[in-house]
């Protein structure tokens, strides 16, 4: 089984022949921005608790509960910043 880190690696080693250099130099610097900012010491970390939530689902169009889903597991959320 592949795990999460051997996904990400294998998606940053194919970011090269995605993206230009140009675009990955402003990826990393708006990333050393938003470290530099303070932003990091204020993102929820592993284990932290969240508010309850309910949101749509972007593959179904169906509400998306989070206390019934955190009742079959853990949750992991995932935020997709969409088009640079």
């Amino acid at each position: 089984m592949t795990t999460l880190r051997e996904k990400y690696d294998a998606i940053n080693a194919q970011l090269g022949k995605m993206v230009t250099p140009d675009k990955i130099e402003l990826m990393h610097r708006a990333k050393e921005e938003l470290r530099q900012s303070g932003a990091m010491e204020r993102v929820p970390r592993v284990g932290d608790r969240i508010p309850e939530f309910q949101l749509r689902s972007a593959n179904t169009g169906n509400m998306v509960d989070s206390k019934a889903l955190l009742a079959k597991g853990p949750l992991v959320l995932n935020f997709y910043r969409g088009l640079w």
